[in-house]
């Protein structure tokens, strides 16, 4: 199996009626594990939410008519971006890209699938800062967003059930 061989297909706020229960499809699989906890239970609002957003965007890989992983953000609002309180002076360039959500299905694990996603969504973009939140009980995660030009500049906690998260922040484009 490689990743190189998946149909990634673009999508946008337009498209969320159709791809929405495929990104909850994914998302229960992909956190098959995790699904007790009442965070992870609420991420259909998550999808809602983000997909909402006019400048939202979404990559779905697919193997053959399976999906197998996505990728999805929007930009975020001006002086409200994640990394904000944790940078002082502030970027000069600070438009940003919130990426929210990434998730693989386990067989799709260990492939490349979460790069070439990552890579996928942030192509082209006219942010010049990317930012998301892993959990801080993932240091792998956060070593594999950094081996791809993300940071950690701070820690913070959403929502009171969310997990504590590491704010990381890359430039645009990704480093190859």
């Amino acid at each position: 199996m490689s990743a190189a061989g998946l149909d990634v297909r673009h999508f946008t706020h337009a498209d969320l009626p159709e791809i929405r229960q495929t990104l909850i499809d994914v998302h229960a699989d992909a956190y098959a594990n995790a699904m007790d906890d009442e965070f992870n239970q609420r991420f259909s609002w998550f999808v809602d939410h983000w997909g909402g957003n006019p400048e939202f965007s979404c990559v779905i890989a697919f193997d053959g008519d399976k999906a197998v992983g996505f990728a999805y953000g929007a930009p975020a609002s001006p002086g409200r971006e994640w990394w904000r309180e944790y940078l002082d002076p502030a970027p000069e360039k600070d438009l940003t890209f919130a990426y929210s959500e990434l998730a693989v299905i386990p067989e799709w694990r260990k492939q490349g699938l979460a790069e070439r996603l990552t890579r996928t969504l942030m192509a082209g973009r006219d942010e010049v800062l990317a930012v998301l939140l892993v959990d801080t009980e993932h240091p792998r995660v956060q070593a594999l967003y950094e081996s791809w030009g993300f940071r950690k500049v701070g820690e913070r906690q959403p929502f009171p059930d969310s997990p504590l998260f590491a704010v990381m922040l890359a430039e645009l484009p990704l480093p190859s």
